[in-house]
């Protein structure tokens, strides 16, 4: 008999949608693929070559289970020069994966019956990290016209004497959005910790991301290496915790991780130190292409109030289409052969509404559109 707690996650739909994407391809079919949030840039020279000569020296077996100690103090030196803010090193924690610290530090915070309150909409698996631990979600909606923002009056209302957390993301999958520094410094002046899921930082194309440690200490952070860097094949993250809590994450990494991978460790410094012109290069792509689908999703009727200024997704209003977004994104892929992401996934407030990637080139997110619009025209 399958535990409880592992028969109640659900599916993260988005990979419904690419495997059955690849299974139209395995068959021949050609299709655009706008459902994945995945860079589609190789990883940077710089970072593949440490990785490589990191495997030459023989950095090949387990470290300390923080992670290297020259890592811990090239993150502490990236939060300094980024946001001015000074990261004790012995306070970053190295995962192999940001989903991994995600899971550390719920199960380090909560107990059965605690609460974490989430967006909705939010990241698909968000819930699942929390309940698996026995933590209770709660929810607050934010809403298009305020640009997917939290209200921090509704953050309060919600706040019980069993609330540990508020879970920030900025820039937000799934709607690209931004939280402004007013909003993010309400939220921190609230009394449960801030969990701020920065994995996004860096691909910000117009205002400025802002961490949460620019306005508390008493919050967690989540970052990694996968977007900002075309590194999600290397499976390298780490949290920001406050002191207390870094010994008893460090048993659990000690019990069910050992370590992070240590060659991939000295690409992660590579990362940090040597590759902003690469990174630099594909934001202003990244940026060209969010421009071209913003204006080709409206010419297309898709609503966006508020456009989005950082991630690489557009998240469209497609309620005047149907309200059912599950069945419509899997209609889209079958009929038009595009990928897309159902907003059901990322939560009951986001019914009606579809996710797009812009990881994808300029090329093949043009033909993604024009195949939409013959599709939308063949409902009419």
């Amino acid at each position: 008999m399958v535990a409880k707690r592992t028969e109640e996650i659900s599916s993260f739909i988005v990979m419904d949608v690419l495997e059955r994407a690849c299974e139209m391809e395995s068959c021949g079919q050609d299709v655009i693929h706008l459902e994945v949030g995945e860079p589609d840039f190789d990883t940077p020279p710089c970072i593949k070559e440490a990785l490589s000569r990191a495997m030459d020296e023989g950095h090949t077996h387990y470290c300390h289970s923080l992670g290297l100690p020259e890592l811990r103090e090239a993150i502490g030196a990236y939060y300094q020069r980024t946001y001015h803010v000074t990261v004790d090193p012995g306070q970053i924690i190295v995962t192999p994966g940001t989903s991994p610290a995600m899971f550390l530090l719920f199960a380090a915070l909560l107990e059965p019956g605690d609460e974490v309150i989430i967006s909705d909409p939010h990241y698909a698996c968000y819930p699942n990290f929390i309940k698996f631990v026995q933590g209770r979600v709660v929810r607050v909606p934010v809403y298009e016209e305020d640009g997917f923002q939290y209200r921090p009056d509704a953050i309060a209302a919600k706040i019980t004497d069993r609330t540990r957390a508020v879970f920030i993301n900025s820039p937000s999958n799934p709607t690209g959005n931004l939280l402004s520094a007013e909003r993010m410094k309400a939220i921190s002046q609230l009394e449960p910790y801030v969990v701020s899921d920065e994995i996004y930082h860096g691909l910000v194309y117009e205002g400025q991301e802002h961490s949460i440690l620019e306005f508390t200490d008493q919050a967690f952070v989540l970052n990694g290496f996968s977007k900002l860097f075309a590194m999600t094949g290397f499976r390298l993250g780490y949290l920001i915790a406050p002191p207390e809590y870094v010994r008893p994450i460090q048993k659990l990494v000690q019990n069910f991780f050992i370590s992070a991978n240590t060659m991939v460790q000295k690409a992660g410094i590579a990362a940090l130190t040597e590759a902003d012109n690469d990174t630099a290069r594909m934001k202003t792509i990244y940026n060209e292409r969010r421009v071209f689908m913003i204006r080709r999703l409206r010419e297309l009727g898709f609503g966006i109030t508020v456009e989005p200024t950082g991630a690489f997704y557009v998240f469209a209003n497609a309620r005047h289409i149907s309200n059912d977004s599950y069945r419509l994104a899997f209609d889209i892929l079958e009929k038009a052969r595009v990928g897309v992401t159902p907003g059901i996934d990322f939560g009951p407030h986001a019914e009606g509404y579809l996710r797009f990637s812009y990881a994808n080139s300029l090329e093949n997110i043009a033909e993604g559109m024009d195949r939409l619009e013959r599709y939308l025209k063949q409902r009419d």
